[in-house]
């Protein structure tokens, strides 16, 4: 009997290459979703800049804050219920 019979039922592997897709795939998702949220953060400061500089919302409750108020009502309901149906979607597993 040699000393190394025997070693592969115990210690470390090395990694699959399912496994090493894996962990690349995790890191580009990882990269993906920073970057989306850098581009969205870039994109709500353009267009807060945008509505400071046009002084939109001021002129548009001067004159029907009302219907201001209605579409504002609604634009959050919609949110809202965006962001229920996210949350309630099945999470996904992925199968070995």
């Amino acid at each position: 009997m040699r000393l190394f019979d025997g070693i592969d039922c115990c210690g470390f592997e090395g990694l699959t290459r399912r496994e090493r897709t894996a962990g690349r795939l995790a890191l580009t998702e990882l990269v993906a979703t920073l970057a989306l949220a850098l581009c969205t953060a870039v994109a709500a400061t353009a267009v807060s800049i945008g509505i400071a500089r046009a002084d939109s919302i001021t002129s548009v409750v001067d004159n029907d804050a009302g219907m201001f108020g209605v579409a504002l009502l609604l634009g959050l309901l919609f949110v809202g219920m965006g962001g229920l149906t996210a949350l309630m979607l099945p999470s996904t597993r992925q199968r070995d």
